[in-house]
């Protein structure tokens, strides 16, 4: 823990509650409610909260994708082949998708307003995915209910 050395009790405190208030927010996230508390900070740790303001394109339909994206506050517009499908608010997310399976992105991806969301990057998340089976079994299990979900549509 000497990397701590040098932070003085108050930034230790911050980092603290940021790390908790990233595990809570993620909690109430299928990808990774069935996560333990170990693997919930190992995910975390690898977040960060990003601000953006109204307007921004977070992601580009077709392009290639670099992160997840859990909103905190604001809301964005998904917009596939230029029609908006639906608006996401607080606790909802995109670019899971991407995340795991490193393809172009499906959707472009507006805020509305500004927003904040708790992100993580592709590069951050696939050593967790070695590291933590836990975390590829819970993100397999997930992603198997939408697929026979969507097949019982």
């Amino acid at each position: 823990m000497h990397y701590l050395a040098g932070l003085t009790l108050s930034t230790l405190w911050s980092i603290m509650a940021a790390t908790n208030s990233a595990i809570e927010a993620l909690r109430n996230v299928d990808l990774f409610a069935g996560l333990s508390r170990r693997a919930l900070e190992k995910v975390a740790k690898k977040t960060r909260t990003v601000s953006h303001l109204e307007g921004k394109e977070l992601t580009t339909e077709g392009k290639d994708g670099v992160g997840f994206h859990l909103i905190l506050d604001g809301s964005v517009d998904v917009a596939v082949h230029g029609a908006v499908i639906k608006t996401l608010g607080p606790g909802e997310y995109f670019g899971e998708i991407s995340l795991i399976d490193g393809k172009p992105r499906s959707a472009t991806v507006t805020t509305t307003s500004s927003a904040a969301t708790l992100s993580l990057v592709a590069w951050e998340f696939a050593p967790l995915l070695d590291e933590e089976p836990e975390l590829t079994k819970v993100l397999l299990m997930v992603m198997c209910a939408r697929l026979r979900a969507a097949e019982a549509r």
